[in-house]
């Protein structure tokens, strides 16, 4: 919705004197496009925030006014609910080590209807375990890394579809994009980047590369690009990534 807006609408041609504050979750949002956003709508508040609903609704949030500081951080835990960032070990992870965010609190569900294998192994000891894997820094500051079942494995390297895409959001001219880990002979998988142009965007694959090169290791660079019309996403706009891998 957010990127829909910034590139077909120009945001500061409305009066939106009445607007307080605008919230985003559901999925994550680049850091380059929420610093765009706030520069077309300044002095409206934004709160980033994290949820599932399985933890009816959210789990975390990030004040506005840490947005900056802590820009592509998810915030903390919201009034109610414990977080911890465990390892495979059921360990709590220091800071800056990536491990899986578990939830506690009275907004966590009971389990899934008629489904007792599936809730015993996304509820244990009343923890629920949300498959999304994080770090905190320092101050105790979420940062979410990627999913357990999304993460991509080229060599002996595992790589963050988000950690690509954002970089890639940096340049101007993309509406969107999404990353995904495509079969490969030698390195297992390598990484497949689906884009969609702004309308009238100049952007090219050798622009994309070059930006790449500058801004990652090796390793983590693109070997597939493809424009596409749209993302895949469900009616609640999640992007579909599964989908993307038969492409």
């Amino acid at each position: 919705t957010y990127a829909l807006l910034l590139s077909r609408a120009k945001l500061k041609e409305y009066d939106l004197s009445k607007l307080r504050y605008i919230t985003q979750a559901g999925g994550a949002m680049a850091p380059a496009s929420i610093k765009r956003f706030i520069e077309e709508v300044p002095g409206v508040e934004f709160y980033v925030m994290y949820g599932q609903t399985e933890g009816t609704a959210r789990l975390s949030y990030l004040p506005p006014e840490d947005l900056i500081d802590k820009m592509g951080s998810i915030g903390k835990a919201v009034p109610g609910v414990t977080l911890e960032i465990r390892d495979k070990n059921d360990e709590i992870c220091r800071p800056g080590v990536t491990g899986e965010i578990c939830a506690k609190g009275e907004n966590i569900m009971i389990g899934y209807w008629n489904a007792p294998d599936a809730t015993n192994k996304a509820i244990k000891d009343g923890w629920l375990r949300t498959g999304d894997l994080a770090h905190y820094d320092e101050d105790g500051y979420l940062y979410v890394d990627g999913r357990f079942t999304e993460m991509i494995k080229v060599g002996a390297n595992r790589i963050s579809p988000k950690e690509i895409e954002e970089k890639i959001a940096e340049l101007n001219g993309i509406e969107e994009l999404a990353a995904v880990g495509v079969p490969d002979e030698v390195m297992g998988q390598v990484i497949k980047v689906f884009i969609v142009k702004k309308e009238d965007s100049g952007i090219t694959r050798q622009i994309i590369m070059k930006h790449c090169k500058d801004k990652m290791a090796p390793y983590k660079m693109p070997k597939q690009i493809e424009f596409v019309e749209y993302l895949p996403k469900t009616a609640s706009g999640k992007l579909q990534r599964f989908k993307l891998l038969n492409n």
